[in-house]
């Protein structure tokens, strides 16, 4: 099955963390490509140096976040009560795919998974 990283797992990358490694080692031998949205990038990237991340980004499919998108986000912020408009978007990804989200955040994601029409599943890491 597809899945959605959100900053977390990127975060979790740039620190050389085992275990996550090994996971998307193993999505990747199963031919899954995971999904990065780019607003999700932004939070995470700094510097040309993160070798880790641009290593985890190579491997995955980067998502644009377009004019259509805000407004979508902006609907799904409305209906769940947050502001995260990052989340939002890594949340309307995921319906888009029909994907999971791996994530660091589960509370504030299942919140707006659940605003949704959709089901969309939360995995925390």
């Amino acid at each position: 099955m597809t899945v959605v990283y959100d900053a977390g797992v990127l975060v979790g990358v740039d620190r050389n963390e085992r275990r996550i490694w090994a996971e998307h080692r193993v999505r990747l031998e199963l031919g899954v490509v995971p999904i990065v949205t780019a607003p999700v990038v932004s939070q995470v990237s700094r510097s040309a140096r993160q070798v880790p991340l641009r290593r985890l980004l190579a491997g995955c499919d980067v998502v644009a976040f377009g004019a259509e998108d805000a407004h979508e986000v902006g609907t799904l912020l409305g209906r769940s009560g947050l502001s995260d408009a990052v989340d939002a978007h890594v949340v309307l990804t995921a319906a888009q795919a029909r994907a999971s989200v791996v994530t660091s955040d589960p509370a504030d994601l299942s919140v707006l998974a659940g605003a949704l029409d959709e089901t969309v599943r939360i995995v925390p890491i």
